[in-house]
């Protein structure tokens, strides 16, 4: 039934349609019978895909399907396959695109359909240069093109869920897993009463749990995002920070690599083997777990496990992605350690235990979307255990088990936890029922930057219905060597942001050495 509905929307003009279905509910395939209508049709499809790294198991997936290869668009591509997919999706040969974000912006001669896989995904927001949301973008050349868009999540985001409710978008509901395969049973490890080891992060249960996995030859998955060995190297005789020269932040250890890195401009050097500081040797510390560290806590407790550590920093290509499937599929691998690259997609039929190493993670901060992005996230590698015949179990560790995101988690109550999240967002006019704008100034120079801050500042327009906040220096105040200064506005939903901000703006000078940048509905807020 979901599948015909989405295979009569194809070719009867504009219209959005959320495709809700639980993980393992087969949505790829449902929309597959969409795609399919679609080139009978005549028309081209473009797939959009959260990662670059999903691309190659997504490809296979669709050859076995449709019998040939779609053509892939993505940064990994050398010049020579750049031209020669900008040629075939020119001429109109080229009937299937998947791809990252850019591939919404490629000449189409005859797009009939739209496909945003993971459209929950924060990901397909584009921080740099010019900002946009590819979900967003997708629904808005459908609009203009007149054609259908699905966007495919197991946990929508609350502004699609919002379009659903005041009527905007079509909703289509998969609520079993395909095959009669079980959602798997979610239970919080309370932390305070199940302690770690010193120094280490696995809780007691977690390797009960991971032992039994082992003994059964199944797969089990750890999750932590957090890249590298360790967030903070210190000093333990003088407490010297490594912090990154051209940042407001930290340098983490990959020890994988032998090196620090700053995981926002990309500076890296080698650990040095005395501190810098105090000149004493031996003496830096890790502080904190990256997936490394679990990697090695992991190898400690079982040397014989085969293992794979599974983010951005291994898997940096379609091809390495493709390599790891094969030998999660062949059983070649035991026990995963991931970061969020591992919550999307996949689909092991022998994992049947995950492990969240630290579900509090995402919840800290003053980002307006920390709990929602955290569920989300949190679901999406809960999704990843019992997906075949086998039943999955998962283990989330915490300190906070009465968090209401911990509890939607163990409850299964994900519709309880969004209603309450969106009466949140109702009562605040946070989006998407009031409208936010960022405005980001960066200069070389900490007073040039501040300078034309206050001005923007000074020259706020006052408007009903509207309040702008700052100038204040952004959290991450300082970023590849230029110091950013932010203000924020808020403002109701009817007000015209943009042509307000565009006004104000508009009428100030600032010198050509200091950039302002306006995100309009920003996703980071440092």
């Amino acid at each position: 039934a979901a599948a015909k509905q989405l295979r009569e929307a194809i070719g009867a003009g504009f219209q959005p349609i959320l495709l809700d279905g639980v993980t393992g509910s087969g949505k790829t395939e449902v929309y597959f019978d969409a795609v399919a209508e679609a080139l009978r049709r005549g028309k081209q499809v473009l797939v959009l895909l959260p990662e670059i790294a999903l691309t190659e198991p997504f490809l296979s997936r669709f050859t076995r399907r449709f019998g040939c290869e779609p053509v892939a668009w993505h940064s990994d591509l050398r010049a020579s396959q750049r031209r020669r997919a900008w040629r075939a999706i020119a001429d109109g040969s080229a009937k299937v695109v998947v791809g990252a974000r850019s591939s919404l912006f490629l000449p189409y001669t005859k797009l009939g359909l739209i496909v945003v896989d993971e459209a929950h995904e924060a990901s397909f927001k584009q921080e740099e240069g010019v900002q946009y949301h590819a979900r967003d973008v997708a629904v808005m050349r459908g609009h203009f093109e007149a054609f259908p868009i699905i966007l495919a999540s197991a946990t929508p985001a609350i502004e699609t869920k919002h379009m659903v409710e005041i009527g905007r978008y079509a909703e289509v509901t998969l609520t079993e897993r395909h095959a009669d395969a079980q959602m798997p049973e979610i239970r919080a490890v309370d932390l305070t009463q199940d302690p770690p080891l010193r120094q280490h992060w696995l809780a007691p249960s977690l390797i009960k749990e991971i032992d039994a996995n082992m003994e059964a030859g199944e797969q089990s998955l750890l999750f932590l995002n957090r890249r590298g060995f360790a967030p903070l190297t210190l000093c333990r005789t003088c407490g010297h920070r490594f912090q990154c020269p051209n940042c407001t932040a930290w340098m983490v250890e990959h020890r994988l690599m032998h090196r620090l890195a700053c995981h926002h401009c990309g500076h890296v050097m080698p650990p040095p083997a005395a501190c810098p500081e105090c000149g004493e040797e031996d003496t830096l510390v890790a502080c904190g777990p990256g997936v490394e560290r679990i990697a090695d806590e992991v190898a400690e407790l079982y040397p014989d496990a085969r293992t794979a550590v599974v983010t951005s920093d291994t898997i940096w290509s379609p091809a390495r992605a493709a390599e790891f499937v094969r030998a999660m599929e062949a059983g070649e691998i035991d026990i995963v350690i991931g970061t969020q690259l591992v919550t999307k997609g996949y689909h092991f039929p022998n994992l049947t235990l995950v492990g969240v190493i630290d579900a509090d993670l995402g919840l800290q901060g003053g980002d307006l979307r920390a709990a929602e992005r955290s569920f989300q996230q949190i679901s999406q590698v809960a999704g990843r255990a019992g997906r075949g015949d086998k039943p999955g179990r998962v283990l989330v560790q915490t300190h906070d088990p009465t968090a209401p995101v911990i509890e939607a988690l163990v409850s299964g109550d994900g519709p309880a936890f969004f209603e309450a999240e969106t009466d949140a967002r109702r009562a605040a006019a946070m989006p998407p029922f009031g409208r936010l704008a960022g405005i980001v100034v960066s200069a070389a120079d900490q007073g040039d930057a501040e300078r034309v801050a206050a001005a923007i500042g000074r020259a706020k327009p006052t408007i009903e219905g509207m309040a702008v906040y700052g100038p204040a220096p952004a959290p991450l105040a300082m970023l590849r060597g230029r110091h950013r200064q932010r203000l924020l506005v808020h403002a109701e939903r009817k007000l015209d942001v943009q042509a307000v901000i565009r006004e104000w703006l508009g009428a100030l000078d600032w010198p050509a050495k200091v950039r302002v940048s306006v995100d309009v509905d920003p996703y980071s807020f440092v």
